[in-house]
């Protein structure tokens, strides 16, 4: 849980999103099997910048 604190807390700092679409995002990366918060704040913020 706390490397998911961490990425979801990184990526709304930078990027002032939505935090529940934050928490949806990194949750959905944590089950599919990455637990380091850089590794997950890196693919949020590349999600974000697509969409």
């Amino acid at each position: 849980m706390d490397a998911q604190r961490i990425a979801i807390d990184a990526i709304v700092a930078l990027t002032d999103c939505d935090r529940e679409a934050a928490t949806a995002f990194v949750r959905k990366c944590y089950l599919a099997g990455v637990r380091d918060p850089k590794r997950l704040t890196f693919k949020g913020l590349q999600a974000l910048a697509r969409g």
